[in-house]
């Protein structure tokens, strides 16, 4: 049963100096009590949310009960971006979404995790989008993270990214069936050739004499839209673009080096979104100023979803991360 909490946050400053006043952030809490265990925030991706276990979890492979993030151990955290319209109010949308950054989102996340009186995080987690996040959240608060892991990301975004966020915003404001032709264009992102040609192989279904391929695309387009809203998908998108933890601030070996957290960087080889060269450029530059910095690779057909799709590779990578024994 979906179990969303409410916190107020009184003050919301956004990075173009725009101030917020009670804005109403809604999360959820798995495992053990806040205050007994380690926490673990798990940040969601693009048309992701809050419930990460349970019967709707999206990551019920990695997280749960004698899981590799072990429920029995950790508290986990997970937090809805704002205007992401998990929690169905109509109040909550956000409407000027261009006013919005992944630093903002990576400030009001902090100010979660200090309100509800959690000093330090073991780890914070994500993949695509939170990944980008959890990037932002270990420059925002260099001593308050012992575990930096994001996947299938990046701390920056790309000419290619940028690229993307545009199609999918033309898409998104012009198209007659938005949420539909947008998700249909997104998934080839998310996909590669091979995985597709393993998947169908061409078949074309005896029903409706449509490629199957077609069926799946459309299947996922119309899946999306009965239950995501257009202000919160445009939103989404848009915070891909405004990627960038040295935005402001001085080059990428001086920021992270300022970091304490250990930096698991994990890639996925075949992943055409956030391609894998750039965490690799990105590895051979930081480990350079920093020695707790890791880069992994998952090995798929899959790409960019894999991080959705390859759990038992993922949990190899990450069972020596979490594999502790809490003592209370």
């Amino acid at each position: 049963m979906l179990d969303l909490k409410k916190i107020v946050i009184n003050n919301w400053v956004l990075e173009n100096k725009i101030t917020l006043k009670n804005v109403n952030l809604f999360y959820e809490t798995f495992g053990q009590e806040l205050g007994t265990a380690p926490v673990v925030l798990v940040n969601h991706a693009l048309t992701g949310n809050s419930t990460v276990v349970g019967e709707n979890g999206w990551w019920n492979d990695l997280i749960g009960e004698n899981k590799t993030i072990d429920t029995n151990f950790y508290t986990v955290l997970a937090i809805n971006i704002p205007g992401n319209g998990f929690d169905g109010n109509e109040e909550n949308r956000i409407v000027d979404y261009k006013n919005f950054t992944i630093r903002d989102i990576a400030s009001v996340f902090w100010q979660v995790v200090f309100q509800l009186k959690i000093e330090s995080l073991f780890a914070v987690i994500g993949g695509s989008l939170g990944g980008a996040i959890a990037w932002e959240m270990s420059v925002l608060k260099p001593n308050s993270i012992e575990n930096v892991i994001p996947i299938a990301t990046d701390w920056k975004a790309t000419d290619w990214m940028i690229a993307n966020v545009l199609v999918q915003d033309v898409i998104l404001n012009n198209s007659s069936s938005p949420i539909q032709d947008a998700r249909v264009h997104a998934m080839l992102l998310y996909r590669t050739p091979e995985s597709l040609k393993n998947k169908f192989e061409g078949k074309v279904n005896p029903k409706n004499q449509r490629f199957e391929i077609e069926n799946w695309l459309n299947y996922h387009g119309e899946k999306l839209e009965q239950r995501f809203q257009l202000a919160s998908y445009k939103l989404m998108n848009h915070l891909l673009k405004t990627n960038d933890i040295t935005r402001g601030r001085a080059c990428l070996e001086s920021i992270i080096s300022n970091v304490k957290s250990n930096i698991h960087i994990v890639s996925i080889d075949t992943d055409r979104f956030f391609v894998a060269k750039e965490d690799k450029e990105t590895y051979e530059v930081l480990r350079k100023v920093k020695s707790n910095v890791y880069h992994h690779e998952i090995q798929s057909i899959h790409g960019h979803d894999a991080f959705l799709i390859e759990y038992k590779q993922l949990n190899e990578i990450l069972e020596n991360v979490f594999n502790i024994i809490y003592i209370k």
